[in-house]
């Protein structure tokens, strides 16, 4: 591939891209699942169970999708992923427009979840990663903030549901958001050097006149079998995964424990579920300057703390104060940590085949929002309430908080000699092609 130069770095373009891509699936399918869910509780009367399996099918079958897509993406680019996605997330929402059976829910929201997958974090964070270095943490935290964003406009969903009814919601914002990611696809491939570029622009971090480079970055580059030789790959996949016990289960049955449980009406929960994003997006500003200049396991390990408390409150919130205060720690645990964790491998393992790392990392790392909205409603159809099942999440999040205190930087992996490196992040897909 012949190098293109341009003035501009690229690399905010892609983060910019990369922001849009993700808040489109967050909007119409991440947060906005729980108002679908309390709709389709209304209309058809099915179990909190039998809803919540729809989020785990979406979480399994991203766990089970992730070393696949880690290939493709590897294989084929970002942009050609991202646009396989749109396509099936399109086809997704508007066969889920037309549902009228339970096995039809699960379908639908199949092909709805392979779309949001493939246009989702896994692909999006690799297209980040290759550009970034020294400012991988906010980098990621940037990228990411579409994810929050995204959490911002579900009571505009739920308006549209007044309006014109979920069905035609469904269709609209599915075929619209498909249009939109497809387009920006196009600035998610590529390497800085495929555009005469350097990682990072070229920026440094200086404090007290030294560069500051993070906690275990070395110009040795993992592949996936090697990273998983190494403990380091072990704790975070099972501290990422602790964290998302709590994540998994306040995305799916939030709103269906506030209308059901606290009796607030779905537009009224729908503005709380608003706020936790806005909440993420503060996290995520601090999280990511903070992570470029501290320990990232270390702020990973307070935020471990701020999910289990803010879920624990939620499970007595007697009044709407209460919640707020969910909102605050939950949200803010959330945005803090949440991009630390792709920035936390990647300087740990390297760029070269992170979406390898990733994808096999997801396995793990998605039993997390599997079991949480699976326990969170059983536990509620069981004892007709969502405390125990919130109190127990509580508590397995804060254990797994160990796993990221016990985390250290990997000894690099014996290769015989230094050919056997892998290229560099900056690499041009030429380089790239010569050195492996």
């Amino acid at each position: 591939m012949s190098k293109r130069t341009t003035t501009t770095f690229r690399g905010w373009k892609v983060v910019g891209a990369g922001a849009v891509v993700q808040g489109l699936q967050s909007a119409f399918v991440m947060h906005s699942l729980g108002a679908y869910l309390v709709e389709l509780e209304r209309e058809y009367g099915w179990s909190k169970t039998a809803l919540s399996g729809a989020f785990a099918l979406n979480r399994a079958e991203t766990a089970l999708l992730g070393p696949a897509q880690g290939w493709l993406i590897d294989r084929f680019g970002p942009k050609a992923i991202v646009r396989a996605g749109a396509v099936a997330m399109a086809a997704g929402f508007v066969w889920f427009s037309q549902l009228q059976s339970l096995w039809q829910f699960y379908g639908a929201f199949f092909v709805m979840a392979v779309g949001s997958a493939l246009c989702g974090m896994l692909t999006v964070t690799v297209a980040i990663v290759r550009w970034f270095e020294r400012l991988r943490a906010r980098a990621l935290a940037f990228g990411g903030m579409g994810l929050a964003a995204g959490g911002v406009c579900v009571p505009l969903v739920v308006l549209s549901f007044s309006w014109f009814g979920w069905r035609a919601t469904a269709a609209a914002t599915g075929v619209g958001g498909a249009v939109v990611a497809w387009w920006l696809a196009k600035y998610l491939d590529g390497r800085p050097g495929d555009f005469g570029q350097e990682v990072d622009g070229g920026a440094k971090i200086v404090a007290n006149g030294k560069t500051v480079r993070a906690e275990g970055v070395s110009d040795v580059h993992f592949t996936a079998k090697e990273a998983m030789r190494t403990r380091a790959f072990w704790t975070i996949s099972f501290g990422h995964l602790s964290a998302l016990f709590v994540v998994g289960a306040v995305m799916a049955h939030l709103q269906l424990y506030l209308t059901s449980e606290r009796g607030y009406t779905l537009q009224q929960a729908s503005l709380f579920a608003a706020a936790l994003p806005l909440m993420q997006l503060a996290g995520m500003a601090v999280g990511g300057w903070l992570g470029d200049r501290i320990n990232k396991r270390l702020i990973a390990s307070v935020a471990m703390f701020g999910h289990a408390g803010g879920i624990l409150l939620l499970a007595w919130a007697p009044n709407a104060f209460v919640v707020v205060l969910f909102v605050i720690f939950h949200g803010f645990a959330w945005g803090a940590r949440g991009p630390l964790m792709q920035a936390l491998r990647a300087d740990y393992f390297g760029s070269s085949a992170f979406a390898a790392i990733m994808g096999v990392s997801s396995l793990i790392v998605m039993i997390g929002p599997i079991v949480g909205p699976l326990a969170a409603g059983w536990l509620a159809d069981t004892t007709g309430s969502y405390v125990t099942g919130f109190v127990a999440l509580a508590v397995l999040t804060s254990v797994g908080m160990l796993f990221f205190v016990i985390t250290k930087p990997p000894a690099l992996p014996e290769r015989g000699d230094g050919l056997e490196r892998e290229p560099r992040a900056g690499a041009s897909s030429a380089e790239r092609q010569v050195t492996g």
